[in-house]
């Protein structure tokens, strides 16, 4: 048993979003077998609720309460000193102290990083670290640019060379980083070719026995409805984009064939553009107690995301619960599923109108499909299996072994 501090940007828990999803079971893997020291924020003040169950779960848990409004201002310092604002924005003396006092009390071993950003953190530690980047997000920030007007264009250009030089260094200092996907990490290696045999895919996995179909879990949707369902978090830019687009180009299409047809978007904080969207057409539920009657009960679940990168929680969520999905090609290359018999991948407006209208006029095949996505969750995308990628390269930190090839 090892003494690990674990720097996470997000309290990860509960596990109601993508990221928090992939921290808060890292963080289960770990707890399991070592004392872990948490140090992490919290940006969202429904999540103020739950620190003290996750303090539970740690040796100790240091939370600095992150405004993000606050916040966004005072990155912007970042713009006189030739930084990443992105450091900026989780850059808090409070947070810097303790996890200096806590290395110094604690005896810490290892170092491990969720997020690129964390990882000021542990700088002038000497701590080894593993890092999960979990995606290239200066890839992230430059194609952003790409899809908006000066002058975001010039600051999500300039984010994405600031934050990649530091993400750079940081992988040539980390003992290991992982990525979310074979494909994330290739696009690394290709922007840092220095650290390229030094990264590797830590694939997101799906809690299999909790997202199950139940036929004693009643439906959220009226009666005279047929619901389709897109899930997550609504103040993330990939999905804003993603329900604006498919409410715009792909709805009203499918409404024209099927008129009880009827978009959920579920997921918390919806921003005023999604709001906006709702009506007869379109449910905008906010924060919802239970995701999994909305999967379980959707005619067809939708993942039209035409920004995202890597796996996407939501698609294997939707699948543990046994419904078709019909996601983006970036979104299903990331998945190991058959094409057409366990998810469907539409390539634009025109495919995703095609496939979902196929589906509503076969149940039967729809149904068959769920089922077929279920039992590949099972057998590919256990969490267990996957973070076991994250003890390889920690025991030997721990130990004195050799490191891992």
């Amino acid at each position: 048993m090892a003494n690990l501090l674990y720097l996470v940007h997000r309290l990860p828990y509960p596990p109601n979003k993508g990221d928090k999803v992939r921290s808060y079971h890292l963080l289960k893997h770990l707890v399991a077998r070592h004392r872990v020291f948490v140090g992490t924020f919290v940006d969202d003040p429904e999540d103020e609720a739950h620190v003290d169950t996750l303090r539970a779960l740690c040796a100790e848990l240091h939370v600095t309460r992150l405004h993000p409004a606050r916040a966004r201002i005072a990155s912007l310092v970042g713009l006189m000193g030739g930084e990443a604002l992105t450091l900026r924005y989780y850059r808090d003396a409070a947070l810097q102290h303790w996890v200096r006092d806590t290395v110094r009390s604690e005896r810490i071993d290892a170092a491990v990083i969720f997020s690129s950003s964390m990882a000021q953190y542990a700088d002038g530690t000497g701590l080894p670290m593993l890092v999960d980047f979990v995606d290239v997000d200066s890839a992230k920030w430059t194609e952003y640019a790409a899809h908006h007007r000066w002058p975001m264009s010039w600051l999500y250009q300039r984010e994405g060379r600031e934050l990649l030089a530091y993400e750079r260094t940081l992988a040539s200092r980390a003992t290991r980083s992982f990525f979310v996907t074979e494909k994330e990490t290739e696009l690394f290696r290709s922007m840092a070719p220095e650290s390229a045999g030094n990264c590797e895919a830590m694939c997101n996995g799906v809690d299999a026995d909790y997202f199950a179909p139940d036929p004693q879990r009643e439906s959220p949707f009226a009666n005279d409805e047929l619901p389709l369902v897109f899930s997550g978090a609504m103040d993330y830019w990939p999905n804003i984009d993603a329900v604006t687009w498919f409410a715009s180009e792909i709805l009203p299409r499918l409404r024209a064939r099927w008129p009880t047809l009827r978009l959920h978007i579920a997921g918390r904080n919806p921003t005023p553009t999604v709001r906006a969207l709702a009506g007869p057409a379109i449910n905008v539920t906010g924060t919802v107690p239970d995701m999994r009657p909305y999967l379980q009960h959707a005619a067809v679940v939708v993942a039209p995301l035409r920004l995202a990168r890597g796996i996407q929680n939501k698609i294997l969520e939707a699948m543990a619960m046994g419904r078709p999905v019909v996601a983006a090609r970036e979104c299903a290359d990331a998945i190991t599923a058959q094409r057409g018999s366990e998810l469907i991948c539409a390539e634009d407006a025109d495919g995703f109108v095609r496939e979902v209208d196929a589906l509503l006029r076969e149940p039967a095949r729809a149904a068959s499909m769920g089922e077929a996505g279920r039992r590949r969750v099972q057998r590919d995308y256990s969490w267990e299996a996957h973070l076991s990628a994250f003890d390889r390269h920690l025991t030997p930190l721990c130990t004195d072994q050799p490191l891992a090839a």
